[in-house]
């Protein structure tokens, strides 16, 4: 009789999982790949090891791609070991950002790699033809001869290390190691943006397809977004729908959507367990308020809110129902589902799901709890008021910047159109955004000069910007050369098809 019971309940678990694969591969694009081995890592002491372990064993190409490669002892680390294998004839193709390494990282430290046999390409520097294009910021990744994969939160600095000797801990950060037919799928993410910065990278036979056999049992997507893709959206909205009993989040600049906070808030309404953990302090110290902002509306529904109370919190990581886990460089804030080029790896797997929710917990022993008071504040009872080894600003994040100004932005927006109800909270930001506009008003009307001259400057860029890149599109027609984009789409077509064995 158990075994009839079990049965019948098993019967509509696998009637909902057809449904379900298809609505998260649709939502988020990627399909789910099987065959793969999959390590969970824990901050730079177990991630940089495993990284320059991979580049040592290298054969035949390293694709490497981050959004912070620092110029100090980490940095040079990885650069040594980077040109030591470019010398042994390994082809290595590097991309970092451009708005990352602002005043972190010197032109001559990229011309060493160059000279060093390094392929380097900046992503997404300001340019001419692009006045706002630099706003879109870059992921973080490596792969080796389409055997080993890194999908991380981790850049490559001293902060993630730490710096004993000026009483700084290490960042907190997760990343994984992916082995099996993914890894395919993570150096074509890799691919996509190379061509995103020039010339893309031509397959001519499919040797990688041929080298990603099957390493392991577990499934798992590699969700690439790109800019105004919004898979990441749509999955973590879909996943927040669909959790039954428990929804656990890290994030380290969290500045959630209205329908986002809508479908976490009625996920707690029916019963599951939301928890979020965030950074108590932050590597932009002022827009700390901005996110607590954001705060209210999930302690109100239920929602459990932890800040870390160690250096800075920097993992962006899901898991729900323990077999559900997401591990990667999205962030829940607009910025990163529209903006960015991202990369996560979803694990579909219970093992995988009870090692993160086990990290997870461990990680709650050294955090502490927000609430809502008497008054209904935000407040973190006990919690102290500068952690051991508080970042001070001046690192920035572009994410964490961009993500606050989307947040005062919908908030400013919501009080405009009055298309949804204010919380109490943002009080501060409606305050302060109305002196500012008043202030810029006063000053306007006494010194207009001070508009027209920007305005006008603004003007005429967007209209040569938007004059040059029609006279490229027409002289590209006008040869009949293709397009970057397409190139690098024929040759990843061709790399699928190839040829079919009988």
């Amino acid at each position: 009789m158990n075994q009839v019971a079990e049965a019948e309940a098993r019967e509509p678990v696998s009637l909902v999982r057809p449904l379900a694969d298809q609505a998260f591969s649709r939502a988020a694009g990627a399909l789910l790949i099987p065959g793969n081995s999959v390590h969970l890592l824990k901050d730079a002491q177990q991630n940089y090891p495993a990284w320059l372990q991979a580049i040592a064993s290298a054969r035949r190409t390293i694709h490497f791609e981050n959004y912070i490669i620092r110029e100090d002892d980490t940095g040079r680390v990885f650069a040594d070991a980077l040109i030591a294998r470019a010398r042994e004839g390994v082809r290595v193709q590097l991309i970092y950002d451009w708005m990352g390494n602002f005043g972190k990282t010197s032109r001559k430290f990229w011309n060493h790699l160059r000279q060093g046999g390094i392929e380097v390409r900046c992503y997404n520097p300001p340019r001419l033809d692009s006045p706002l294009g630099w706003l879109s910021r870059d992921h973080k990744m490596l792969a080796v001869d389409t055997q080993v994969a890194f999908v991380t939160g981790l850049c490559v600095g001293r902060e993630w290390v730490g710096e004993p000797e000026k009483n700084l801990d290490p960042w907190r950060d997760t990343g994984v190691e992916v082995r099996g037919p993914a890894v395919a799928e993570i150096e074509r993410a890799f691919k996509h943006v190379w061509a995103m910065t020039g010339e893309p990278i031509l397959e001519t036979h499919s040797l990688g397809k041929e080298l990603a056999t099957p390493a392991g049992d577990i499934a798992l997507r590699v969700v690439a977004n790109v800019p105004n893709t919004a898979g990441m959206l749509r999955l973590d909205q879909l996943v927040a729908t669909l959790a039954h009993e428990r929804l656990w989040l890290t994030d380290a600049y969290y500045a959630g959507t209205p329908s986002y906070v809508q479908a976490l808030r009625a996920a707690r309404h029916h019963g599951v367990d939301v928890r979020f953990l965030v950074p108590g302090v932050t590597d932009i110290p002022v827009l700390r308020p901005v996110s607590r902002a954001g705060y209210r509306p999930l302690l109100e529904a239920g929602v459990r809110i932890f800040e870390w109370n160690g250096t800075m919190l920097h993992a962006k990581t899901a898991v729900a129902d323990g077999r559900w886990a997401r591990v990667g460089s999205t962030n829940l804030n607009l910025a990163s589902w529209l903006g960015n080029c991202e990369l996560d790896v979803v694990v579909e797997d219970e093992e995988f799901g009870r090692r993160m929710e086990e990290m997870y917990l461990e990680d709650l022993t050294n955090a502490t709890e927000v609430v809502l008071d008497a008054k209904h504040r935000v407040r973190a009872p006990g919690a102290p008021t500068r952690a051991r080894g508080a970042i001070s600003s001046g690192t920035g994040s572009a994410g964490r910047a961009t993500a606050g100004v989307f947040r005062i932005g919908n908030s400013v927006g919501a009080a405009m159109s009055d298309r949804r109800v204010l919380e109490p909270v943002e009080t501060r930001i409606m305050t302060t955004a109305g002196l500012l506009l008043l202030v810029l008003a006063i000053l306007f009307a006494l010194f207009p000069r001070l508009l027209a001259y920007p305005l006008i400057t603004i003007i005429v860029w967007l209209a040569v910007a938007l004059l040059y890149r029609g006279y490229e599109l027409k002289r590209e027609r006008g040869r009949g050369i293709p397009h970057p984009a397409q190139i690098q789409q024929a040759a990843e077509d061709a790399h699928e098809i190839g040829p079919k064995k009988e």
